[in-house]
């Protein structure tokens, strides 16, 4: 049976500018898939970033810049494939600016899936692995965070729709037959990564000698995940047959906040000033992923830690920037 999930496939990726988008389509493509990537290069943050990130698929990969919200132009690019698969990445980031943008959220995170569903249902195509959060899990102080754990009480708009995408993918499981794979993400960092995570905040910062934010006065931990180990367990789950699944992927060994800022400042060989601040609404003090549910099922566990992940990060910084 699972000789069959490895084969060669065609493959859409939504959210393929982004950092994991990208990152997956890189890998996707070196194991010989085709790929077809959507994405509507949005002005969330500098769209040159995510034009860079094109650039790296070599015009081995057919790009569609559309938005997955408008079902009838996404609909023509599943006329036009026949896909195996889904990887769903699209979405609006960022749990900050989802207290003060909360319509971009459900554009992006609810309406958007929901018209990947629909297309997928329409068109036949059967397996979805959708990325979600560890956002899901709010403050929850059950640690480390488990699957099997209540995810009912978010903290901020972002983790809701990251959340009810989930429960309305697992309605299209049961009605219609898809087979949905959620796998939650813990604070993925790496090169080519978001400008509005702390990683690339922190190290322009530092460099540029100007003082950096530290929230809850540092009182926070991070389940900090290297990118290549995520897409590794996106891979895995790619090839693997689920019904309905939703799985944790994450370091499982958290990082405390000031301890990350040192190895930052060590790697970069330059101390940080430090503005010391409290609690921001909508986050959570800490995140800790529960990783036994992903080696069981995906073989899946991270190999990357801070010191080495954040010193690949600093290269790729410091070649792009400077």
């Amino acid at each position: 049976m699972e000789n069959i999930f490895n084969l060669k496939k065609t493959i859409l990726v939504t959210g393929g500018a982004g950092f994991i988008g990208s990152a997956l389509i890189q890998r996707l493509r070196l194991d010989g898939h085709t790929v077809v990537c959507v994405d509507s290069i949005n002005e969330y943050y500098d769209p040159s970033l995510k034009e860079s990130r094109l650039k790296l698929f070599d015009n081995q990969v057919s790009i569609h810049r559309i938005d997955i919200a408008h079902k009838k132009a996404l609909s023509e690019i599943f006329s036009k494939y026949q896909f195996d698969t889904v990887c769903h990445l699209a979405a609006q980031a960022g749990v900050r600016y989802s207290i003060t943008n909360p319509e971009v959220y459900v554009h992006s995170n609810i309406t958007g899936l929901f018209s990947v569903l629909e297309c997928m249902k329409d068109h036949g195509v059967k397996k979805l692995v959708f990325a979600s959060s560890s956002s899901v899990y709010g403050e929850s102080e059950e640690v480390p965070f488990s699957e099997s754990q209540s995810a009912d009480q978010p903290v901020s708009l972002y983790a809701a729709t990251k959340r009810s995408g989930e429960l309305m993918a697992h309605a299209y499981h049961k009605i219609h037959g898809l087979n949905v794979t959620a796998l939650r993400f813990f604070t993925v960092y790496g090169p080519y990564g978001r400008p509005d995570m702390a990683p690339m905040i922190f190290t322009e910062k530092i460099l540029k000698g100007e003082p950096i934010d530290v929230y809850n006065n540092g009182n926070m931990r991070r389940d900090f995940t290297y990118i290549d180990d995520i897409v590794e367990g996106f891979i895995q789950a790619v090839n693997k047959p689920f019904e309905y699944e939703v799985i944790n992927l994450g370091n499982g060994s958290p990082v405390q906040l000031l301890d990350f800022i040192e190895t930052l400042e060590d790697l970069i060989g330059k101390k940080a000033e430090k503005n010391m601040l409290p609690m921001q609404l909508g986050d959570v003090p800490q995140t800790y992923a529960k990783t036994s549910k992903a080696e069981k099922l995906l073989g899946f566990r991270a190999k990357t830690d801070i010191k080495k992940g954040l010193g690949e990060f600093l290269s790729w910084y410091k070649e792009y920037y400077q």
